[in-house]
């Protein structure tokens, strides 16, 4: 089997992340997906993908370095998930997102992908709730962190997410109509992304359209 590309995913438990390994595995690439929960490590690895055990919020910069070895990208895909408080937007989707960072600086990885929100620039906006507005406030700050650092960076900004079957079907652009768009669409978009390391420094919003994906991420 021909390995194209080594990609480690954190937060590889997650309903994106688990398609975008399944994705990578089933074309011969190699992929880590960084788990806390260590019940997690058996359903990463029947995707195909190597599962590694690596609390972003407990964990030191070496610690995380360790786990980019002989990476070609990495994707931040984790979330402080449905039911968590302000405080673990924060440490996860603020902080855990920086951590991957500076490790990637330091391990020599320069591509970067972030799972961002769309919204994230509309925090402060009236009506909004109050834990969904630390949530993206923390995805703006980590994109605004990202921008600092010197890597190949994307931040991917879906509308709401759906585990409606993917059409291969976008629009994706800087700022686009708000609207859903498939998980299996997000991680098609993730691996289009992946195949293009010449791209970087993009902030895109994604949503369900009528462009296919290869045709929308040459856009860029």
């Amino acid at each position: 089997m021909v390995i194209h590309v080594h990609v480690v995913i954190a937060g590889g438990h997650g309903k994106i992340a688990l398609r975008l390994e399944r994705l990578l595995s089933a074309r011969g690439d190699s992929a880590i997906g960084l788990v806390r929960n260590p019940d997690h490590l058996d359903e990463v690895a029947d995707t195909g993908a190597q599962a590694v055990l690596c609390d972003l919020e407990q964990s030191d910069i070496s610690s995380v370095v360790d786990t980019l070895d002989r990476a070609d990208a990495v994707v931040f895909a984790a979330g402080a998930g449905p039911g968590s408080g302000a405080a673990r937007k924060e440490s996860v989707d603020r902080a855990a997102a920086v951590l991957l960072a500076d490790a990637a600086v330091r391990a020599g990885v320069r591509r970067y992908l972030l799972v961002s929100s769309m919204g994230a620039d509309r925090a402060d906006d009236p009506g909004i709730d109050p834990v969904f507005a630390a949530y993206l406030r923390a995805k703006k700050a980590s994109e605004e962190e990202l921008r600092t650092k010197d890597l190949d960076w994307i931040a991917l900004r879906p509308g709401s997410l759906t585990d409606d079957p993917g059409t291969g079907l976008i629009e994706l652009a800087p700022s686009v109509a708000a609207g859903a768009v498939p998980r299996d669409d997000v991680a098609a978009v993730l691996l289009e992304l992946l195949d293009r390391p010449t791209l970087g420094g993009v902030t895109a919003e994604l949503v369900g359209g009528r462009t296919p994906i290869s045709t929308a991420v040459a856009g860029l």
